[in-house]
């Protein structure tokens, strides 16, 4: 719902303040005070056409700003438009896109008249309106067309054409044979082979430093003759018994590692065709990682995933046939869905535009004809609302009505019949033509549809303003070099006098207050 609008200098409005509530508000005043400029205001906060002539003569720019709350949540929406140059937009103080202020207000505000933001006028917007008013249960028809879906993905993913497939098949078959002889015994083989190659490759080197360690711990008094040195001078003398015990173990442990360092040492043999064997496996793998995977072990892992697709598509005639079958059979499902949801849409297609023709009589619209066409193909997803106005017309689709106040007349005469629709509700020219018991009509539901939403509503008609929870005055004050609007909402003997005006021009006339004040004692429900 719209609950505040600031505007600054947009056509004759130099600055701007309207708090606006709940019900039915009727923007009453002189033709020219500025009435439209608050609607286009509104437009321009759901996203409508911004135009460099709205700026008022001498300023640089037009701003308009809205406080809404939307599902709970408060968003202030702000539109400026330069005298020279693109359009800006904002929410919550944050730069956005004029499609962003149109989702926003696709859900929350609808204006009928003149302007384009009316969502009624598009088909999936009066296809999804008929199903509401027929509750039609779209569950089943949407459940089988994804299933119907998910098969024909299925269908789609074993391959394409024949041509295609062979190739894929070809390709596959050479991977997985060279993956296969490959025999990657696991994802750690080329870290081993490269452990192995180093060792192979510098035989000489390390026999040789194995030889020299050797030397360094047995040759020339080193090491091993040391500690038995240390041991004979040290035996049985009893102030060194522990030392004793402690060399003996050291060199019980040089013995081994001698040992060890001879025997590890002789085992390093020059085998130049293994050293061969293991290169050539090395960059056989280097080899497959350049083709398959960053790593041995996406290597490893594209194998898996090769063999079975390849399995899936050696398979392919038979999973086919499976899937064509099971594809048949969902597709009837769908057909039996959408043939429900063709039934629900055409019966209630003829019960919706009985009720909105029935409205239209008492706005003044006697011979309208209103036909809501669904489309001959299951489940009916063509959907157009049309309209004759006249006796003999044909009918049209409602966004080819050429006069807006027919057009805001059809809307409010649906809107009567939907029971879901935007928070706010904008209506200009909807009396337009109209007068005597049609006006009434035409305030009186307006009144009603204000009793469930938000509604606005540009009027000349006093009948109108007076069934209006709220009435809010645009004037047009003119000094020698200015000329400015000006809002200003009426209440008690105020709103009788601009009633009265309405009706006589004579904001001041005996009979025309009695008039005024008989209306205004006519209206429906209790002050918002």
């Amino acid at each position: 719902m719209l609950h505040e609008l600031h505007i600054e200098s947009l056509g004759v409005i130099d600055t701007l303040d309207l708090v606006l509530g709940h019900g039915l508000t009727a923007l009453t005043g002189e033709t020219g005070a500025g009435k439209t400029m608050l609607v286009e205001a509104i437009s321009l906060l759901v996203g409508g056409r911004a135009d460099a002539t709205v700026v008022r003569p001498g300023a640089a720019e037009a701003r308009v700003e809205g406080r809404f709350i939307v599902d709970g949540e408060e968003y202030v929406v702000a539109r400026v438009v330069p005298a020279d140059g693109r359009s800006r937009a904002y929410i919550n103080g944050r730069l956005a896109t004029v499609g962003n202020l149109a989702e926003l207000g696709e859900g929350s505000v609808d204006l009928h008249g003149q302007h384009a933001h009316q969502s009624l006028l598009s088909g999936p917007k009066q296809r999804e309106a008929l199903d509401r008013f027929c509750h039609t249960d779209l569950g089943p028809l949407l459940v089988a067309r994804s299933a119907l879906s998910e098969i024909e993905a299925a269908l789609e993913s074993l391959g394409g054409d024949s041509k295609s497939r062979e190739r894929e098949l070809d390709l596959l078959r050479f991977q997985v044979a060279e993956l296969g002889d490959a025999a990657i015994s696991s994802a750690d083989e080329e870290q081993q082979l490269t452990s192995e190659h180093d060792v192979l490759a510098r035989t000489v080197e390390y026999r040789e430093m194995g030889a020299v360690a050797l030397a360094a711990l047995v040759d020339d008094d080193r090491a091993v003759d040391g500690v038995g040195t240390a041991l004979h001078s040290l035996g049985g003398l009893a102030p060194y018994a522990k030392l004793e015990e402690q060399l003996r173990g050291v060199a019980a442990e040089l013995a081994d590692v001698c040992a060890e360092l001879r025997a590890r040492a002789d085992s390093i043999e020059e085998n130049q065709q293994r050293l061969a064997e293991v290169r050539d496996r090395l960059q056989l793998l280097r080899d497959l990682r350049r083709k398959y995977g960053d790593t041995l072990a996406d290597v490893v892992a594209f194998e898996t995933e090769a063999q079975a697709r390849l399995a899936e598509l050696e398979g392919y005639e038979q999973r086919v046939v499976e899937l064509e079958r099971e594809r048949a059979a969902a597709a009837e499902v769908v057909r039996a869905a959408a043939k429900v949801v063709a039934a629900t849409r055409r019966a209630g297609a003829a019960s919706l535009a009985q009720q909105v023709q029935a409205n239209l009589q008492q706005l003044a619209m006697p011979h309208a004809r209103v036909e809501v066409v669904v489309g001959e193909i299951d489940p009916g997803d063509d959907v157009s609302f049309l309209l004759a106005a006249n006796p003999g017309s044909s009918p049209l689709p409602l966004a080819r009505v050429a006069s807006g106040g027919e057009l805001a007349r059809v809307m409010l005469a649906l809107r009567l019949v939907l029971t879901e629709a935007p928070d706010t509700l904008v209506f200009d020219e909807v009396d337009a033509g109209v007068g005597g018991a049609a006006a009434v009509a035409v305030g009186r539901n307006l009144a009603a549809l204000g009793q469930r939403h938000q509604v606005l509503v540009v009027t000349h008609l006093a009948q109108v303003a007076a069934l209006a929870d709220k009435q809010v005055v645009v004037s047009k004050n003119i000094s020698a070099d200015n000329t400015y609007a000006s809002v200003n909402i009426v209440a008690g003997a105020e709103r009788v006098q601009e009633v009265a005006r309405m009706l006589s021009g004579d904001m001041h006339g005996e009979s025309a207050l009695q008039h005024a004040a008989d209306l205004l004692g006519e209206r429906v429900g209790p002050p918002r």
